[in-house]
């Protein structure tokens, strides 16, 4: 909106529109004059002179004529030459005008609102710049890509720069895969081809791509390996046991680092953005005031929510960030166990204990499975599960090549037998809210997250709570052929390209019954406790026994089946003969009648004789079949007696040996406590 003219400005203005109209008048007034004195000077030479000739009056009209057309055309000329300068004139008198308005709002605006006018015409610039880029853009996007043709030629190594263009193109093409496709080309082509470029582009195993190509989408799984190849910000958690954030910050600031607060959902968190000192040796540190802690790992401290006075177990401790945290959220009351089955690694735990100044915390290293059998009646449980650390590709390069889906597979498979044990180390009957366990990974894969979590909520008394975080999305519900509880939705995932944090998960569950769940029975959980090789032994073994009494009894069957072959070849031949028999009888009547009562009775006599020969034959195999099976029954009972001898020695010599083990250990802490006696 322009300013108003001033009135110096609108003066001028006027006096110079009066000035020219005036000069317009004066003008035209004058020419009018010059009209009317020729033609008053004509009249006046044609009455006083003579009559002349009509020759000479023509001459002199044709004169007079031409005279006329020449004044006339100099007075046309006048009044364009006069037009002319006329409006050079109110051009030039506009262009001062307007540069008199300019310099006028120059000079009384101030100049804050001359740069902001400069500004302002600088955006309109960019935004027009803007528009017309828009416009070639979209005028690009409506190409069709075209997928390169796979060829021997092509095997080799591609510049980095075109495989990061084309990986675009498809993306772009897959956005709008109806109007950009090429005609005749499926999705799964242009997305096998992403694939490839992505394993090629950022150095993944081809399944690991696949896998992630599972979980998110192409233009999102793009974006988590970009994010995954730069480094995430340093954060420190403040000691709140020793110092404030506040007090921290402001000496961290005097030592020249730059830093700002980590996030809203986090009071204790610090955000190193720049730093003339090293970190991890500065006096503050040494001193214990903070830690040097991922933001993701403040994640499951904080869905764990442990309170003053309360017992806690920490099952995958070190190197004790985790515990410290729980430690300063307690405020130094109750009791923290922090387990860990390595003892090499509890060493830095003890060191960062005693560095920050935590006092309730006992340090142990059991294996977490078998946990449970050492202790229990937990309040709350925390278990950073180990995992194939998928999600912090950023921090460990080499997880890209190391890392195959078998591998995936072996962690779900430890993972679920550590949650059932945490599960199973805290107590359903806690006060305030307890009986919490907290599961956590830094992994990004399904097989190690949901699936894992929707094992225990199976297998034990279990619910899922929210975590009480704000940030981080939704756990999946559905992937592939799975389908989840909607509860599934309470747990939390964490993305590097989304919240600048390494690929992390949470969810937190709640016991409220001890034991495993209705209607799975108490010997199916101890099936689950046993390795997969016993089970794969066992199954060998009724496997083996199975064919062995299959074998058993299809030689009796053959046996009996030659039996019974060898009976029926008798009874034909039998057959044969007393038709043979038969025709000799019938030519002997036509010889005559006699010795026919002496035939007849032969005839009876072999009859029975050979249905004696039959009993007796079937007979004996109905013996043989009965001996065989009483023998096939002592075999089999002497192996199984052997069998349960076999083992039966073996507990003995396991008992034998852990007796003898157990006297050893004792003769050995005799002789210790005698030393230390004598000492």
């Amino acid at each position: 909106e322009m300013p108003r003219m001033p009135k110096r400005a609108r003066a001028n203005s006027g006096n110079a529109k009066g000035i020219h109209k005036k000069k317009v008048v004066e003008e035209e007034a004058r020419l009018e004059d010059e009209v009317d004195d020729s033609v008053e000077e004509e009249v006046s030479d044609s009455e006083d002179g003579s009559e002349e000739e009509v020759s000479d009056e023509e001459e002199e009209n044709d004169d007079e004529e031409e005279e006329e057309v020449s004044d006339d055309e100099e007075v046309s000329e006048d009044e364009e030459d006069a037009s002319d300068e006329d409006l050079n004139e109110n051009a030039g008198q506009k262009q001062s005008l307007d540069d008199l308005m300019d310099d006028d709002d120059d000079d009384e605006l101030l100049p804050v609102e001359q740069e902001s006018r400069r500004i302002e015409e600088e955006d309109m610039q960019i935004d027009r710049e803007a528009d017309e880029e828009m416009d070639r853009i979209v005028k690009e996007d409506k190409a069709r890509f075209f997928l390169p043709e796979r060829t021997d030629e092509d095997e080799g190594i591609m510049p980095p720069g075109v495989l990061k263009e084309r990986i675009q193109d498809i993306i772009e093409v897959l956005s709008d895969f109806k109007d950009r496709r090429q005609p005749g080309r499926a999705r799964t082509d242009y997305v096998e081809q992403l694939a490839l470029d992505l394993t090629e582009y950022y150095g993944y195993l081809r399944e690991l791509t696949d896998l992630f190509l599972g979980i998110l989408s192409p233009a999102e799984c793009v974006e988590f390996m970009e994010a995954s190849e730069s480094p995430r910000p340093l954060v420190i958690r403040t000691n709140t046991l020793k110092t404030r954030r506040k007090d921290l910050a402001e000496a961290l600031i005097k030592r020249g680092v730059q830093l700002e607060p980590l996030a809203s959902w986090s009071k204790v968190g610090l955000k190193i953005l720049e730093s003339s000192v090293p970190i991890g040796a500065t006096p503050e540190y040494l001193s214990g005031h903070y830690m040097i802690q991922a933001a993701s790992s403040m994640c499951p401290v904080m869905a764990l929510d442990p309170q003053p006075g309360e017992r806690v177990l920490d099952m995958s401790a070190a190197p004790g960030g985790k515990t410290s945290y729980v430690a300063q959220l307690m405020k130094n009351q109750g009791s923290i166990i922090a387990n860990d089955l390595k003892k090499e690694r509890q060493k830095s735990t003890t060191a960062n204990l005693q560095r920050l100044g935590v006092r309730n915390s006992i340090v142990c290293c059991h294996n977490g499975k078998a946990f449970p059998q050492v202790m229990g009646g937990f309040d709350r449980v925390l278990l950073d599960a180990p995992c194939s650390g998928l999600g912090i590709a950023s921090r460990d390069q080499s997880v890209k090549i190391q890392r195959t889906v078998k591998d995936v597979e072996k962690m779900a498979h430890l993972q679920k037998e550590l949650l059932l044990a945490a599960i199973d180390s805290v107590s359903a009957t806690s006060k305030n809210g307890g009986g919490v366990v907290v599961y956590s990974t830094c992994s990004v894969t399904v097989h190690e997250n949901e699936l894992v979590v929707d094992y225990a909520l199976k297998r034990r008394c279990v619910r899922l709570l929210q975590t009480g975080l704000e940030h981080g999305r939704q756990g999946l519900t559905r992937f592939n052929r799975h389908r989840f509880d909607p509860a599934m939705a309470l747990t939390r995932r964490f993305y590097p390209h989304v919240h600048n944090m390494d690929g992390f998960f949470v969810a937190k569950f709640q016991k409220y019954a001890d034991g495993p769940r209705g209607g799975d029975g108490g010997g199916s959980d101890d099936d689950d406790d046993i390795s997969s090789k016993a089970k794969r032994k066992q199954e060998r073994r009724s496997r083996a026994r199975a064919a062995e009494a299959a074998e058993a009894v299809d030689a009796v069957v053959f046996e009996a089946g030659d039996d019974d072959a060898v009976v029926e070849e008798e009874a034909i031949d039998e057959e044969k003969s007393e038709k043979i028999q038969g025709s000799q009888k019938s030519s002997q009547k036509s010889k005559g009648g006699r010795g026919k009562k002496h035939e007849k009775s032969s005839s009876a006599q072999d009859i029975s004789a050979k249905r004696r020969k039959t009993e007796d034959l079937t007979g004996r195999t109905e013996k043989d079949r009965s001996e065989k099976k009483k023998t096939e029954k002592k075999t089999t009972g002497d192996r199984s007696n052997e069998e349960e001898n076999a083992s039966g020695k073996a507990k003995s010599g396991s008992v034998k040996a852990k007796s003898e083990k157990k006297n050893v250990k004792k003769s050995e802490k005799k002789t210790t406590e005698d030393r230390s006696n004598e000492d």
